[in-house]
């Protein structure tokens, strides 16, 4: 699986240099000089007021991002039009790209650039997977085992935040910025063809098999009108507060109308048990056609507590502080090294440092352990680093390295603060016991792992931003390939799995469930922070033809879905899987050749 994601980077990597060059060879007439140029940059603006004009056209039909004409500039004007243009300031992120890329480094080192910034790309990636899936999960699972939710409210809530983190927390970051909307909007639409067409048509080329027909057209309708409600407000060009909450509030009726098909399931079920006749003949049709609803959920803790006790020592033996917390901390377990590949431990061996970093700010509750992953030197340990991250990622450090009267610094006084907690926990604990409140950890464990997506969410759009503008790109564009792929590229793999397993409706489910929420959670939260920092209407402007592409590719697909299935009994096929991977093999076709201009109106 990490081969193949090494090998999709490689190709978009070969792909960008391509498009530098090809746009690098074609800009020669495009580059204005601009004599008499001040340090501060002030008249350079006044310089570039007849290539604005030039470019009005393009801003009026969406592209409102000021900080794009920089590359119709010569390349000693680049720095300070950067520098001097709002649009191209990065707050939300903690490297500013741009300057980066046209004032640290010479103009012929750009490639190097792009190389670098790709390779960190990759890198975000692997952060938010690694968070959503080793840190940000578990939690979500501990807390609602804390709650003691059922499966299907915790299917559609807890579990799909943490399936869907990634996309949600990078459309959320994208859409509360004005001039990287398109990004969120070309990786929702694009997530959402990728994962209809690419990820259905392969788990039913691998797996066929007849869908849940109620739960498949439940989730097809409510995901259709999601996206056609999208539709006409990108029509319309603006939100307003009450269609935003409106987008939470179509999600909130998902949910209840899950909690209910679960309901109308469960009473059909006891209905048909209770007669002797039905036992024998329909209910082994229900679980096969309708079972989605009850919500399986894949759980290996009694084979991992099997597992385990082969290994366990007939006497027990009590370890040293020093030795829980750098066994805690110790990524690699012995026993599942000696039984992979050689390219899973060259793979596992990259990605240790990430796992240790995170291994020592996010505290994790396993439920399915007999000591709930109590590790009392590391857990109190994580009451000093967990905070600190915290501050230090939100808002980019800005609120962490304030000055409290000028003089003493935020992150200091949460570094006391965590020490007295800290010493307090190890006081009052023991390593053999977790405590009372141990439960606690996982909330903190939650919001942690949150500020880490986030904080590399903010980044992955930073850089798109970047590339956008460098490679003269449109964030949809952006969006749809790098953002999407990026963002669903796991969940292809791992659905791919499940239905290998065994399990293909329930593969096909975390196909549409998932994809529901990343678009109405994403819209609603993204526009809400929007409006929170600037004005009560949000502006939407479509970035020219690709949007309408992408939106029409991605109701046509939902169309397709939602007639060919029934006509076809419910039953996926290979047939059907090869015609959802060639749809989604032409929309890409017609993406690109509408962002070259080879289709325009």
């Amino acid at each position: 699986m990490k081969s193949r994601v090494v090998f999709i980077s490689v190709l978009l990597l070969l792909w960008c240099h391509c498009r530098y060059v090809l746009g690098s060879g074609e800009s020669g007439t495009g580059i204005v000089p601009f004599p008499d140029r001040s340090a501060d940059g002030a008249d350079l603006l006044s310089s570039v007021g007849p290539t604005v004009g030039t470019h009005s056209a393009m801003l009026r039909q969406g592209n409102t991002d000021e900080c794009d004409i920089v590359m119709n500039l010569s390349a000693v004007d680049r720095c300070a039009f950067v520098k001097a243009t709002p649009d191209c300031s990065m707050e939300d992120s903690f490297i500013n790209y741009l300057k980066l890329a046209f004032c640290l480094l010479p103009p012929n080192l750009t490639p190097l650039t792009i190389t670098l910034c790709m390779i960190w790309l990759f890198i975000l990636f692997i952060v938010l997977g690694l968070t959503a899936s080793k840190f940000f999960c578990p939690n979500l699972s501990a807390i609602s085992s804390s709650l003691r939710l059922t499966h299907n409210v915790a299917g559609v809530t807890f579990l799909a935040l943490g399936n869907g983190a990634p996309d949600v927390f990078s459309a959320t970051v994208a859409f509360s910025r004005p001039h990287t909307a398109g990004l969120a909007i070309g990786a929702l639409f694009g997530a959402g063809i990728f994962v209809t067409t690419v990820v259905a048509g392969a788990v039913s080329l691998v797996k066929p098999f007849t869908v849940a027909s109620r739960p498949f057209l439940r989730d097809v309708i409510f995901y259709m009108a999601a996206v056609f409600w999208t539709f006409i407000i990108l029509y319309r060009g603006t939100i307003s507060l009450g269609e935003t909450l409106g987008y939470l509030g179509l999600y909130v009726v998902y949910v209840i109308t899950v909690i209910v098909s679960a309901y109308i399931y469960s009473h059909q079920k006891h209905s048909a048990t209770r007669s002797s006749v039905q036992s024998s003949t329909h209910v082994p049709e229900l679980q096969t056609s309708e079972s989605d609803d009850a919500g399986p959920l894949l759980s290996n803790g009694s084979i991992q507590e099997g597992y385990d006790s082969e290994y366990r020592p007939l006497i027990p033996y009590c370890e040293s502080t020093s030795s829980i917390l750098l066994s805690s901390l110790n990524p690699v377990d012995s026993r599942t090294w000696r039984r992979k590949t050689w390219r899973w431990r060259a793979v596992k061996i990259l990605k240790m440092p990430l796992e240790v970093l995170l291994l020592l700010t996010v505290p994790v509750v396993d439920p399915d352990k007999e000591d709930r992953n109590w590790r009392r030197p590391l857990n109190c340990l994580h009451l000093i680093t967990a905070p600190l991250v915290c501050v230090l990622t939100f808002s980019s450090g800005e609120y962490g390295l304030y000055l409290i009267e000028g003089q003493f610094p935020v992150w200091a006084l949460t570094l006391l603060f965590g020490l007295f907690l800290s010493a307090i926990v190890f006081l009052t604990t023991s390593n053999d016991h977790p405590p009372a409140y141990h439960s606690v950890f996982s909330l903190l464990g939650f919001v942690v792992s949150a500020m880490w997506i986030s904080a590399a969410a903010s980044e992955v759009v930073s850089i798109l931003h970047m590339l956008g503008v460098v490679l003269s790109l449109s964030n949809n564009l952006l969006g749809l390939t790098l953002l999407a792929w990026g963002n669903s590229i796991g969940d292809c793999f791992s659905d791919i799995t499940i239905a290998r397993q065994g399990y293909p409706r329930m593969a096909l489910s975390a196909c549409f469930g998932g994809i529901i929420f990343n678009m109405l959670i994403g819209v609603g939260i993204g526009c809400l922070m929007q409006m929170f920092n600037n004005e009560p209407v949000v502006t939407l402007e479509p970035e020219g033809l690709l949007t309408w592409v992408l939106a029409g590719s991605l109701g046509l697909s939902l169309v397709f879905s939602f007639i060919l299935v029934p006509l076809r009994c419910f039953h996926l096929g290979r047939a059907y899987g090869i015609f959802l991977l060639l749809f989604y093999a032409v929309f890409l076709l017609v993406a690109l050749l509408t962002e070259f201009g080879f289709i325009h109106t």
